[in-house]
């Protein structure tokens, strides 16, 4: 790659080349190791004489940014100095994010060591997954288009993929959709953004589940909508306690996040009716509904609306890996130009390499295998947990028929006692959220634990529960 430095003024340009490679070493554009151009090549990019280069490089080797090797070149030395601040005009401010927006970056799992006994929601097991097998459909899919014109390709996602996507819920979700009807993203998140933009405008009120996944809670706030939590029982979230001038309705029916509970039938007649008075827009994830164990799931409320209410969300994160970075979204026809555009208008495209792999692993009936192997694990490990936190005596486990974590809430000490316990454990490699993450509104907290079952291992489940179950019963 080529060096550009800019020689600004008129002063002696011995020093101009000096100062400017100087400032590039110091603030980290030219990294310890780099190999700098020999003289005569740099001397000929800025139009200067061979000798004003060299020079430059002997004071540099003289003071210690430069090295020079015999017969190797001119590389970066360690230097350790911190990059000065960008300068400031008097009286000028720094530029600041509009107002309302107070959202910061959330740790993620790779900012934070690894516990010994890994709980964490969210994370399936990696070693289930066959990294062979897709490792080669992906080389396959590069070396594919290496001969391929650089065009760019439809903002909708791969024709392939759609196809698949469609297909395979059909067989496995009752979901009637062709390829037209699916949109690519790159996961939930970015199929919850494009929908914020396309349908909300500031100040109107998306409702979610108390408790409920925080990330969208975040997602719809920072578009300048107002989130209210709407409570949750054992048959799925309360229509009835739904504000009446809600714009969007985040809900997910199949499996609950966090508690588990699936929206019984009559609940979900009741939000598609409550949607279709109410002129608003429901949106169905559909975030781990493939490993279930026990009967199949009810149908959608996509497959149950009538009159285009409902956006069915999906995510390959779980079923595969977070990092195939790819979802779906299946909007209603109305909407479908309009979220095209936006999924256009912010990244493009998406990866095509990897949607084309993807969608061949899904027509192979590898997908469904995976899923098939994967779901006797995570059931093994979600009847062992379940299990023992009912043997502990303090706990009453939340039934759940599906999913990727088991919610057990405590019968007595509220949440500053599940505050303590999950601090004790934490201390001792033990690690898994608080229900109280989950929870928005400080009036409806109820104490609990949510434990993960995907990155727990095998050998260590045991070990860490029995650790937990001890604070449990010790800590008041």
């Amino acid at each position: 790659m080529d060096l550009v430095i800019r020689l600004d003024g008129t002063g002696e340009k011995t020093v101009g080349v000096y100062r400017a490679l100087r400032e590039a070493i110091v603030d980290g554009r030219l990294p310890e190791g780099h190999r700098l151009p020999a003289t005569r090549v740099l001397a000929a990019d800025l139009g200067v004489a061979r000798n004003t280069v060299a020079t430059a490089y002997e004071r540099l080797v003289a003071e210690g940014y430069l090295t020079a090797r015999v017969g190797a070149g001119t590389f970066v030395a360690s230097v350790h100095a911190a990059a000065a601040p960008l300068s400031q005009a008097a009286g000028a401010r720094p530029l600041q994010p509009r107002p309302g927006w107070t959202f910061a970056p959330l740790p993620t799992s790779a900012d934070l060591p690894t516990p010994r006994y890994d709980f964490r929601t969210g994370i399936p097991d990696a070693h289930l997954f066959p990294f062979d097998t897709w490792r080669r459909l992906v080389a396959a899919e590069v070396r594919l288009r290496a001969n391929s014109p650089g065009t760019y390709a439809e903002p909708s996602g791969h024709p392939a993929l759609r196809a698949a996507i469609a297909r395979y819920l059909g067989y496995g979700r009752g979901v009637r959709a062709a390829a037209a009807d699916v949109l690519v993203t790159n996961g939930t998140q970015h199929a919850l953004d494009l929908i914020g933009r396309v349908l909300l405008r500031r100040g109107d009120v998306v409702a979610v589940e108390e408790p409920g996944y925080p990330s969208a809670r975040r997602l719809f706030a920072s578009l300048g909508a107002r989130v209210t939590g709407v409570p949750v029982d054992t048959e799925g979230l309360v229509v009835d306690a739904l504000p009446g001038n809600t714009r969007l309705v985040y809900a997910t029916p199949s499996h609950q996040f966090p508690l588990g509970h699936t929206m019984s039938l009559a609940r979900r007649h009741a939000l598609l009716d409550w949607a279709g008075r109410r002129q608003a827009a429901v949106v169905e994830d559909d975030y781990d509904s493939e490993f279930r164990f026990s009967a199949r799931p009810l149908e959608p409320l996509y497959t149950l609306d009538t009159v285009g209410r409902v956006l069915y969300v999906g995510t390959f994160s779980k079923s595969m890996l977070p990092t195939v970075r790819t979802g779906f979204v299946l909007p209603p026809p109305a909407l479908r130009e309009a979220l095209v555009a936006a999924r256009q208008l912010g990244d493009g495209y998406g990866q095509m390499a990897v949607q084309a792999a993807l969608a061949r692993f899904i027509d192979e009936g590898r997908l469904a295998r995976h899923v098939r192997t994967a779901a006797k694990v995570y059931r093994e490990r979600h009847d062992r947990i379940a299990a023992a936190l009912t043997g502990c005596g303090q706990l009453d486990v939340v039934p759940s028929a599906a999913g990727l974590h088991v919610t057990a809430l405590l019968r007595a000490g509220g949440p500053a006692r599940a505050a303590k316990v999950t601090a004790a454990a934490l201390a001792r490699g033990v690690a898994f959220d608080d229900l109280s993450q989950y929870v928005q509104e400080s009036a409806t907290l109820t104490a609990g634990f949510v434990f993960g079952l995907g990155a727990a291992g095998a050998g260590s489940i045991d070990a860490g529960l029995a650790i937990f179950t001890d604070l449990v019963r010790s800590i008041r």
